[in-house]
């Protein structure tokens, strides 16, 4: 497999958090020599692939354009999909299946339940049914589903469906987020996680106009029209997940529209990537028991938290609350599509310049704070205009902050296993955020929604606790490791790469990023 391609006699100078060309200029020098991608090994002192930065460029540009489109694409359905259900509540949900009370925020809530739990154990078996499979297929299952709801005739019927849904989409979000880190060095992440993310705004956007455009269906062979928002919108779903069958490639190692050259510098630039010490090929127990019990991945949680909330409370009901401010169901569906464009344009820059200087928190926290600005805004008494521009800080907020948080965790957690189990428990656990926000928003609240608002400023503010102590943390055990480093040189101690590999995140010149 590709951590087999490259060996090493000592111990790699892995880049530490500021990324530091020096240390791969020693990582160039510590091969001795690299398989080719069929298997046959270039012996001698033969160094990586050298490629131009012009041809690297090219190379990256190759990756990105058969991997990101239909990635992002597909999460574009799963967010539509999921997120619909507010658009449908406008065209007739809640009176033809008699919604009254709570059973609206329940029917939310039983979607996340299944989508939490299932989260870890998709993750984990993603490379044994191989990404160009496993994702497309789960694609194709909740898309088929998503048709269903559209004529489902009963409450019960409804909560059966949404069920169903939230098991089929578990895999989706957590297993591209992993999927990803194997394709990508740490540094180059964010920015794909982003363009990838901006799926999921620009479904806020595509759901709002789509349900404009299917309300004048209202009636078509009997049914109302949010029997089509479901129907066309899981019909589109499943040919986007026959078309990914077609389109996605497994890992590096095995891409046959790359060279043998650009296979060999990949698997070399992630080799010797410093979120990549510890790629085992073999899953062992081990792996699991060291994602629950590492400290950073429940602090990261409570972050994820922060943003998660805010995020699915104001995707869900944001058509609800500009409905409040009394615009008609049409406009009102509009409406909601200038504040996810400008979520798009948030999410990118800041994924651009987070790359670019190498650091996550500071963009996280800005998300953070500009929630904090929307939501306080929101449950104010302020005029309707301006409830309505902070919902541009809510979603643009919300949206950005979420792929820094993905990507900082991805970053942070070293080795295969242990990153796919670490990453499936932080978007696991964290996504129960929406089976909670599916709950604050509640009928009798409206217009102002205070309780819902004010809840998502609790949330807010535990992102903005915990994301400090977190840096703290990472910050303090950098500098350990920077002493340890220190003196481990000076005694001219060296670790075999089998010893490496088993400390992962935790050998002593690895770098948490900040």
């Amino acid at each position: 497999m590709v951590s087999s391609l490259l060996r090493t006699t000592n111990m790699p100078t892995r880049a530490n958090s500021t990324g530091s060309d020096e240390g791969e200029k020693e990582d160039v020098n510590a091969v001795e020599h690299i398989a080719s991608p069929g298997g046959k090994e270039n012996t001698g002192n033969a160094g990586p692939p050298i490629l131009t930065p012009e041809q690297e460029r090219k190379l990256w540009r190759k990756v990105d354009l058969r991997i990101l489109p239909i990635l992002t694409i597909m999460y574009l359905c799963s967010f539509m999909d999921r997120g619909n259900i507010g658009n449908a509540k406008l065209q007739g949900l809640t009176t033809q299946l008699n919604l009254t009370g709570h059973k609206y925020n329940i029917a939310l809530t039983m979607y996340f339940i299944p989508y939490c739990i299932f989260g870890v154990p998709a993750n984990l078996v993603l490379k044994k049914f191989r990404p160009s499979r496993w994702l497309p297929g789960i694609t194709i299952v909740w898309g088929i589903i998503m048709t269903l709801m559209g004529i489902v005739k009963s409450y019960p019927q409804l909560i059966g469906v949404r069920i169903l849904l939230g098991i089929s989409e578990a895999g989706l979000f957590p297993g591209v987020m992993y999927y990803m880190t194997l394709w990508y060095p740490r540094y180059m992440l964010q920015y794909r996680i982003a363009m990838f993310e901006g799926g999921a705004t620009l479904a806020g956007a595509f759901s709002g106009l789509f349900a404009y455009g299917i309300s004048f269906m209202s009636g078509t062979a009997g049914l109302l029209g949010w029997s089509w928002i479901f129907i066309l919108e899981g019909i589109l779903t499943a040919i986007v997940g026959v078309a990914a069958c077609f389109i996605l490639v497994d890992f590096p190692d095995t891409a046959k529209f790359l060279t043998e050259e650009e296979r060999a510098f990949l698997i070399f630039k992630k080799k010797y990537d410093n979120s990549s010490v510890g790629e085992e090929e073999r899953f062992e127990l081990q792996h699991l028991k060291a994602a629950v019990l590492d400290w950073q991945i429940w602090m990261q949680i409570m972050v994820y938290f922060g943003i998660v909330v805010p995020l699915y409370g104001i995707s869900l009901f944001l058509p609800s609350i500009i409905n409040s401010f009394g615009y008609n169901i049409a406009i009102s569906e509009l409406l909601t599509v200038p504040p996810y464009v400008c979520g798009v344009i948030t999410l990118i820059v800041f994924a651009v310049l987070s790359d670019m200087l190498k650091m996550r928190s500071p963009f996280i926290l800005a998300g953070l704070l500009m929630c904090l600005i929307g939501f306080a805004i929101n449950i104010s008494d302020a005029a309707v205009g301006v409830k309505y521009f902070g919902t541009f800080f809510c979603v643009s907020g919300a949206y950005a902050a979420l792929p820094g948080v993905v990507a900082w965790l991805g970053n942070n957690l070293a080795g295969q296993y242990k990153r796919a189990a670490g990453m499936g428990i932080q978007i696991g656990i964290g996504n129960f955020a929406g089976a909670i926000a599916s709950n604050i928003y509640l009928s009798q609240d409206a217009p102002r929604y205070i309780l819902g608002h004010a809840l998502e400023l609790m949330f807010i503010g535990i992102g903005l606790v915990f994301l400090p102590l977190t840096v703290l943390a990472y910050r303090s055990i950098n500098k350990r490791r920077d002493l340890e480093q220190r003196r481990l040189d000076e005694r001219g101690v060296k670790y075999t790469v089998e010893e490496l590999r088993r400390m992962g995140d935790r050998a002593p010149d690895f770098r948490y990023t900040l």
